[in-house]
């Protein structure tokens, strides 16, 4: 029954991940204020100084994220911390190390970064765990980060995403 609950939650994950690719294609290609971000299902939208989120607690992760991605972000020579933690900024307590541990999932970064290497702060943010969703190890370092790579690339030639 463990094995059951767990495949269906992860389930659940994926189809989230699913929904934040399509949210995010669709707002990549659009010059956004951060006034003008998507509705909040959850009613607890984060704002960090570098990307916004809106937390899911049902789902320990988040339900969208957003940021404006230039060439000079992706330019950035900020060395990547990898310092995981929880985001007190989560008014219901967002995911924890714990909530990880022994699973067999990577936390996939949601903002990437890749996407955040112009100084240390917008490196160390990208950490928080309100911004990583659970992935298969195989999807985290193959289809998703192939997708991280392109979009890069484009704001490279588009100058802004």
């Amino acid at each position: 029954m463990v094995i059951y609950a767990t495949f269906v939650s992860m389930m659940k994950y994926y189809t989230c991940i699913t929904t934040i690719l399509i949210l995010f294609l669709r707002f990549s290609f659009t010059s956004l204020a951060q006034e003008s971000l998507p509705s909040s299902t959850t009613h607890q939208i984060v704002r960090h100084t570098y990307y916004t989120l809106s937390y899911s607690e049902k789902n320990e992760q988040a339900e969208w994220v957003y940021y404006e991605l230039t060439a000079d972000m992706v330019r950035g020579k900020q060395k990547r911390t990898d310092d995981y933690r929880p985001d007190d900024k989560v008014r219901t307590i967002s995911a924890q190390l714990e909530d990880y541990r022994g699973s067999g999932y990577d936390r996939g970064h949601l903002c990437p970064a890749g996407d955040m290497k112009q100084n240390l702060q917008a490196m160390t943010e990208s950490f928080y765990l309100s911004n990583m969703s659970p992935q298969d190890k195989y999807f985290n370092a193959g289809i998703w980060n192939d997708l991280e790579n392109k979009v890069r690339g484009w704001a490279l030639t588009k100058d802004k995403l």
